[in-house]
């Protein structure tokens, strides 16, 4: 946890400290979700990308923090469970290698959420505040990402029961 927690910390420090070199770039996420079972969702997100004020050794990542909110839906016919997510990441992008002469991008990040309800999809997750961790593949273009992701949510076994919530996410990013 600690190896985490100390290059984080001092990645948000460094927004504090170091001036801004030049504009900011901004990005809005659209995310199709498939959870375990029957579980399905749509993530709307604001991706804010502070690379310009991270000191340089942190100069091969990209870093965004987004925001976001997640509608879940799971059951079929007319017996429906839903769920309202909003959560806020630190995320960062490792270049792996190109496709296409463009950059395809690890990605990961933890950050934590607020959930509506703690019983969703059958299970109780006991706690409205859980962790959103990440781990995907993106490809960077011009104007826009596309991305694959893993995510999960839990709260890290703060309480139990803690059987956390699993999804593939196929995401859409459109930059201005």
């Amino acid at each position: 946890m600690k190896a985490v927690i100390i290059p984080l910390t001092l990645a948000l420090s460094s927004l504090v400290i170091t001036p801004a070199k030049a504009e900011p770039r901004h990005g809005v996420a659209s995310h199709y979700i498939q959870g375990e079972g029957d579980v399905k969702g749509i993530k709307l997100a604001y991706q804010y990308y502070v690379n310009d004020y991270l000191p340089e050794q942190f100069s091969q990542f990209d870093v965004y923090f987004e925001s976001s909110i997640n509608f879940w839906r799971y059951g079929k016919d007319n017996q429906h469970d839903q769920n309202v997510v909003v959560a806020l990441s630190p995320v960062f992008q490792y270049p792996m290698t190109t496709f296409k002469g463009r950059p395809l991008v690890l990605e990961f990040g933890i950050g934590v959420s607020l959930l509506d309800d703690t019983q969703f999809a059958g299970k109780n997750v006991s706690t409205h505040y859980q962790f959103e961790d990440r781990f995907g593949v993106v490809y960077k273009m011009e104007n826009a990402d596309i991305g694959v992701r893993y995510m999960h949510y839990s709260n890290a076994g703060f309480k139990s029961p803690n059987p956390g919530l699993d999804f593939i996410s196929f995401s859409y990013t459109h930059f201005f």
